[in-house]
Parts: C-alpha cells; structure tokens; sequence
C-alpha cells in the first residue's frame, strides 16, 4: 500500500470557480500585531480583524502603521475571543507567525488595512493509493 499526502480544499472540489482554497469567515474581533522596525525596535498594534480563513487574515487599524510589505509580524487574537467556535485552530492557539503581503490605504484617510498570510503548515491528510497487481509468472 502506498500513502500520499492530499492537500485538504472541500472548496475547490466543491466550487470549481472558486480560487480560495479555504472558505473566509466575516468576523470583527480585536487582535495584536507585533514587529520590528528596520533599526531593530519591536513595535505593537492593536487591530481589529476583518476576514480570517485557515492561511490568511484582514486586518484595520485607524492609525498609520509603518510596516513595510513582506514584513513578518507576529498576530494574535485577543485571549478572551479565541474561543470563537468558527475561527481556524492555528488562531486559536495563540501567536502566529505572518507576512504581510498587501497594505491597503483608505482614500479618506481613516482605515489602514493589512492583508496578512499566516505562516502555518497545510492540514494534510493520507489517502491510501493501492498498488497495481503484477503478474508473475
């Protein structure tokens, strides 16, 4: 019997048109947001989360934030939300590592928002791939 590893994606098998490979859950709860700046100075934020799915978060924050693009952060919920039944488990757990990979400025200059990808390891599962009879002779 040979094992191969399967990415889980129920929404590409499900939607073929969708391109998420993770549905994302709508939420607003409050979250962390920690970095170093290029001299080496950590620096704090709180932010309001938007969206999360399993590999990636939205967050605002109504002050300016100097995080430069592909910065990693470290991003929490905070503690007394994390028990919220829909999140994905890595949020749950506390600290995760992320990159941010979009910033997106409001034109009336009120929100700024971060689009961050969370550095976890897929979910995977095994799918048993049975061999192919041989003959002998």
């Amino acid at each position: 019997m040979n094992y191969t590893w399967l990415e889980k994606s129920p929404a590409q098998v499900t939607n073929p048109n969708q391109k998420r490979s993770t549905p994302r859950l709508l939420i607003a709860l409050p979250a962390r947001l920690a970095w170093k700046d290029q001299r080496g100075v950590s620096r704090f934020a709180s932010v309001i989360t938007r969206d999360v799915s399993e590999f990636g978060a939205f967050v605002e924050c109504y002050s300016q934030l100097s995080i430069p693009l592909y910065r990693l952060v470290q991003f929490q919920l905070e503690p007394t939300v994390r028990e919220t039944t829909d999140l994905p488990g890595t949020l749950r757990n506390g600290r995760v590592v992320a990159a941010v990979y979009r910033v997106a400025h409001s034109a009336k200059g009120g929100k700024f928002g971060l689009a961050l990808r969370l550095m976890v390891e897929p979910n995977r599962q095994v799918a048993s791939v049975p061999e192919k009879a041989r003959a002998t002779a």
